[in-house]
């Protein structure tokens, strides 16, 4: 009996300073400030990571963190991209696809790059013609996807044009920058916590 109350004393110390807490509100106005200053900004800072991890997804919620400057926004630096690691250590980048702008994952680790079905239908991108699909291998297991061309694609002052790229349903939401983008930099690499990407012929930085 002894042993399990103890193992409880940890909970009831808890509440009781819960308590404590809740009774010092009420009798000292000081406190009672205090209390609501901090509960008021755990609730912003629980805002603003929702604000930041939706709007890699979501195009109301990437305006909202655009103007917040909650997006970690890439930077041209001379002949240089500049990439901030976002908050889940990885790096985002916004790309544009003629008129359509998404917000795509640099993955070193992918081959190719891919779209998903949604990304591929805005851009206009039309699947290739071939009777045999693509079969990808991810951590999910293996997975059908079909090849495409997209005429320009355009990262800050990156420009590639008629990039291989794969598209499947099964990508759900998510877009990757693969290697066969990289590759075709003058170079790349991550110093700290930035992603710089180094053009062959750094183009003029898309209004």
């Amino acid at each position: 009996m002894a042993d399990g109350f103890g193992g409880s004393m940890p909970l009831y110390l808890l509440i009781g300073f819960g308590v404590a807490v809740l009774l010092l509100s009420q009798r000292f106005r000081v406190v009672g400030r205090i209390v609501s200053f901090v509960f008021m900004l755990g609730s912003i800072g629980l805002v603003v990571m929702l604000v930041a991890e939706r709007g890699r997804f979501d195009p109301t919620f990437a305006r909202i963190a655009s103007f917040l400057q909650l997006d970690g926004k890439q930077q041209v630096s001379g002949k240089e991209m500049r990439v901030p690691m976002a908050s889940d250590g990885h790096f985002w980048v916004t790309v544009r696809f003629g008129s359509v702008e998404r917000k795509m994952l640099v993955d070193s680790g992918a081959t190719v790059t891919a779209l998903s079905s949604a990304t591929a239908d805005a851009a206009g991108v039309q699947p290739d013609r071939s009777p045999f699909p693509m079969i990808i291998q991810t951590a999910n297991g293996s997975i059908r996807a079909q090849t495409a061309t997209v005429p320009e694609l355009r990262i800050g002052n990156i420009v590639a044009r008629d990039l291989p790229v794969v598209t499947s349903p099964a990508f759900g939401d998510m877009d990757v920058v693969g290697m066969n983008f990289l590759s075709r930099l003058k170079s790349w690499r991550v110093e700290g916590r930035t992603l710089i990407l180094t053009p062959n012929h750094p183009q003029p930085t898309a209004n």
